[in-house]
């Protein structure tokens, strides 16, 4: 490397050294459902009680914002992993567009929302669990259920889910692949379920008073921002999923054309679920009763007696919410693994195994996301991650505007339509989200990547591979 903001082209997965080099088993079909089952999840069958509680009704237009920013980064995404189809996702890019330092940032960046993500998700995936096991009149223990911040001593289910999603990652990629389609298509069938029977339910007069706390961002207690804008900042968490799908370009078969197909279908079918679902619950049962709880969709329709239906659901979201786990662990992994080829992390992380799967790695996050789920609340853990996504998407907007600038011929398999207005859009939208972030939370993220330039400047700089991956 000639510099701290030099630039290189990260190498394809098929040019690296055999012990380095993924296995190409994920057409298309397996993109979109992993983008799927990445995005919905625990921000439509969790996060709407909280999104609820912060915006009244008006959650629904926070929705509308959370997706209209998504969707601008999702097509600065699907240009850059077609024009770069390598693993690493916004850290890759801004390695090879912005520079070495730039992408430490974006890499420390995504390892805290990675690493938050699948802690979120094992919380909620918990919550649904006891939920469900409650109903069938099995009682865990409190202190086993809940983290030292709702007084219990550990989440153990939440805990217990992500050792399974692990094990199940290191057997295989395609046989991940695979249970996740299968599981994809329950959690669909789930929240079909949930609007036939909770439909019938709606009352326009649960949409009065439409927006309590207002339009835009307002503090409350705790530093806790409320406001259509304060949801949009938390449910925000509900639609990013996509990036996942770039992760696995070195996974993909024809990168150059399944990678904007998973990106951009997983996105576009999402958001028309969201808001379908969304609808249907504020409509079903007012906010106030379902806003707190930690399995909000069971408990509306356990509120509309359709305790039967509850329990299903319940069930289902315990056995589909994983996918979530899936691919965000799935994720982080690759992340940590191109990290480790850079020598940004010690290199014998980055080794696969005889199936082409990373091990090593995947175990290593595993362990770090468990101590994080079993200890951490869930709107805390949430809010966070969605620190560390918006950098990343600003990251990948910045990318795009720098390319077409600087390399205009570049060749680009797709293109992002409007860009000098959706890209900036992009960046724009992400920033206001992140000042309407919990106050703490913002304190937290500059903590916590003032820590991450001491460990490059100290450590991570000097092991950096020079110019090449190995």
């Amino acid at each position: 490397m000639s510099g701290i903001f030099s630039t290189r082209a990260p190498l394809h997965g098929d040019d690296r050294a055999p012990e380095h080099r993924l296995a190409r088993t994920l057409s298309w079909p397996h993109l979109v459902a992993l983008g799927v089952g990445a995005i919905v999840g625990t921000g439509i069958l969790t996060l709407i009680g909280v999104g609820a509680d912060r915006a009244g009704p008006a959650v629904l237009l926070s929705f509308v914002v959370a997706g209209v920013i998504c969707a601008f980064a999702a097509l600065c995404y699907a240009e850059m992993a077609t024009m770069i189809p390598a693993s690493g996702s916004a850290y890759t890019y801004s390695y090879a567009v912005l520079g070495e330092v730039f992408a430490w940032v974006v890499g420390w960046s995504l390892i805290l929302e990675y690493s938050l993500v699948v802690s979120t998700v094992a919380v909620g995936w918990s919550g649904y669990a006891v939920g469900f096991l409650d109903g069938l009149g099995v009682a865990l223990p409190r202190a086993l259920t809940q983290g030292p911040a709702l007084g219990g001593v550990v989440n153990l289910p939440a805990v217990v889910i992500i050792a399974v999603v692990a094990g199940l990652l290191m057997l295989g990629t395609r046989e991940s692949a695979r249970i996740n389609s299968a599981l994809v298509a329950l959690k669909i069938a789930t929240l079909a379920l949930f609007v036939a029977v909770a439909l019938p339910n709606f009352d326009a007069a649960n949409l009065a008073p439409f927006a309590p706390h207002g339009f835009g961002s307002v503090a409350g207690e705790g530093g806790v921002k409320y406001g259509v804008m304060g949801a949009a900042a938390i449910i925000f968490f509900a639609f990013y999923g996509f990036d996942a799908i770039s992760t696995a370009a070195e996974e993909a078969k024809n990168p150059e054309r399944d990678l904007a197909i998973g990106i951009i279908g997983s996105m576009v079918a999402c958001t028309l679920i969201y808001l379908v679902v969304a609808a249907v619950a504020v409509g079903a049962l007012p906010v106030a009763q379902f806003g707190k709880s930690a399995e909000p969709l069971a408990l509306i329709l356990r509120a509309i007696g359709q305790g039967g239906v509850a329990t299903l659901v319940a069930a289902a979201a315990a056995i589909a919410l994983p996918t979530v786990l899936l691919a965000f662990l799935y994720g982080q992994s690759r992340i940590f693994l191109v990290m480790a080829r850079d020598g940004f992390l010690p290199q014998s992380l980055a080794r696969v195994s005889a199936r082409g799967t990373p091990v090593r790695i995947t175990l290593l996050t595993a362990v770090l996301v468990a101590v994080v789920a079993g200890v951490m609340p869930l709107d805390e853990i949430a809010s966070l991650a969605n620190a560390g996504t918006l950098v990343a998407f600003v990251a990948v907007a910045a990318c795009v505007l720098v390319s077409r600038r600087r390399d205009s011929g570049a060749q680009r398999p797709f293109r992002t339509p409007l860009v000098w207005i959706v890209a900036p859009g992009a960046i724009l939208g992400c920033a206001y989200l992140f000042t309407s972030l919990q106050d703490k939370t913002q304190i937290a993220f500059a903590i916590w990547n003032v820590a991450g330039l001491i460990v490059y400047f100290l450590y991570a700089r000097h092991r950096a591979s020079a110019g090449k991956r190995e």
